[in-house]
């Protein structure tokens, strides 16, 4: 017991025996250290199922493709490398790679997203591949992943809706009806597919109507796109159009931002100024003075006119539906500066109300195109 002599012998123990005990206990720290750290390295060493993977966020519908449909198609890619690139295929028949042989990747923006238009199909694969890689122009059977395909990825297209999927024909081609909303004139404008049609005479309608104390436009895009060229538009009447209706025949590239979307074209607009003259030829972005071009539009037919070339763009309005000698000329115009190149824009036809003025129309409008004609 502590206090009597053998318990005052057993603490005064030597020297080199505590010392003993004390470097077998540090020795046994030492132990449990290493184990400890080679067991967290062998955890940290474990592989981890970290593969690249891509994934869709917006898949077109599913229809047989053919060389005059487009649609977005867009996804993002998970743990890409830099240099990495998406490769898109659409399968009708074959797989065929998207959206052009000559234009064959899709850039992985910043933020991991991806987006590009696709001819239509039954099935859609996006491809992660290296650097280096040579897509082929058709596949009858996708690569699997390895060598420079590091991730594949396929989805079946979208089931068409009666909304997504009305088209109609005018002039002899298929236009696409607009059934979502847009902020296009820095409004919300809903868009109702019966706001468009076309009559027995073959002439296209587009109108603004009030449903159940909300206005609704209407919108037709090409569903191919035509490039340089000269486009023709026959509008029957629309110099009567309040000053918050604008009817609007523009190029759009959903995909070219840097571009504006390679847009230009005529609006027939007072954009909420009653003394405002009612036309404009423009080449985005319109807040550059020399991208606009206004006039006044008559009432009665017109023929609306743009020969796109090389950084040229050549507008032409004139009375009538012939495009002739004979033919008065209302205005006329022509861009050199800023006029963008083609890629995968379409032609739309829209009428819709302006917003930034804040006051709605007073009654329904109504707009007549009665030929749309394009020559290369």
């Amino acid at each position: 017991m502590p206090g009597t002599e053998e318990g005052f012998r057993q603490s005064e123990r030597p020297f080199d025996e505590l010392e003993s005990s004390a470097s077998s206990g540090r020795t046994w720290k030492r132990a449990l250290l290493v184990i400890l750290c080679i067991l967290l390295g062998s955890c940290r060493s474990q592989p981890t199922d970290a593969r690249p993977a891509i994934e869709f966020s917006k898949v077109p519908q599913r229809a047989e493709g053919g060389p005059d449909k487009l649609e977005i198609i867009e996804g993002r890619v998970i743990g890409a490398r830099s240099g990495q690139q998406i490769v898109l295929f659409a399968k009708s028949g074959a797989w065929w790679v998207q959206p052009l042989v000559d234009q064959p990747f899709t850039i992985i923006e910043a933020d991991s997203q991806w987006k590009n238009s696709t001819h239509l199909g039954t099935e859609y694969a996006a491809l992660l591949v290296e650097p280096g890689y040579h897509p082929p122009a058709t596949l009858d059977v996708l690569p699997v992943a390895g060598g420079a395909v590091v991730a594949v990825a396929t989805a079946k297209g979208a089931e068409p809706t009666p909304e997504d999927s009305k088209t109609l024909q005018f002039s002899g081609y298929e236009w696409k009806v607009r059934s979502t909303a847009s902020e296009r004139g820095g409004r919300t404008n809903p868009y109702d597919p019966a706001n468009a049609w076309t009559d027995a005479s073959g002439f296209l309608h587009l109108r603004i109507t009030q449903h159940t104390g909300q206005w609704t436009c209407a919108e037709v895009r090409l569903t191919r796109s035509l490039g340089y060229g000269s486009y023709r538009f026959v509008v029957r009447e629309a110099a009567h159009l309040e000053p918050t209706v604008v009817l609007s025949m523009f190029t759009w590239d959903n995909l070219e931002a840097d571009q504006n979307h390679r847009e230009l074209g005529i609006e027939i607009a007072r954009w909420g100024d009653r003394n405002s003259k009612n036309a404009q030829y423009v080449i985005q972005p319109y807040y550059v003075p020399a991208n606009v071009a206004r006039f006044i539009a008559p009432s009665g037919v017109l023929t609306h006119s743009f020969r796109w070339e090389p950084g040229r763009a050549a507008f032409r309005t004139l009375r009538g539906s012939v495009d002739g000698n004979g033919s008065p000329v209302v205005a006329e115009h022509v861009f050199t500066s800023g006029v963008p190149s083609p890629g995968d824009e379409s032609i739309h036809l829209n009428l819709y109300i302006f917003g930034v003025s804040g006051e709605p129309p007073q009654n329904d409008a109504e707009v007549v195109f009665e030929k749309f004609e394009y020559f290369p």
